[in-house]
């Protein structure tokens, strides 16, 4: 469940900064009150801790396929 809100905001984010990138038009910032805003910076620390929990998913991937064909091959058994 962790790493699926972890890939949401950084999703979120990526969308964001290609906003900034191509409009110069930050959603965020926009959507809460300007970059300053209490509420702005709190989606952007909570994109950044998402995106260095991401980095995990590059070292588990291996790990969740196996621990998922094992659990499909206990469900078939």
């Amino acid at each position: 469940m962790l790493d699926r809100i972890a890939l949401i905001l950084v999703t979120i984010g990526a969308l964001n900064w290609g906003s900034v990138g191509l409009f110069k038009f930050d959603l965020v910032a926009w959507l809460f009150g300007g970059q300053a805003a209490i509420l702005s910076r709190i989606v952007y620390v909570l994109v950044a801790l998402a995106g260095i929990w991401c980095i995990s998913l590059l070292f588990r991937e291996n790990d969740m396929v196996e621990s998922r064909n094992d659990m499909i091959d206990d469900k078939v058994e």
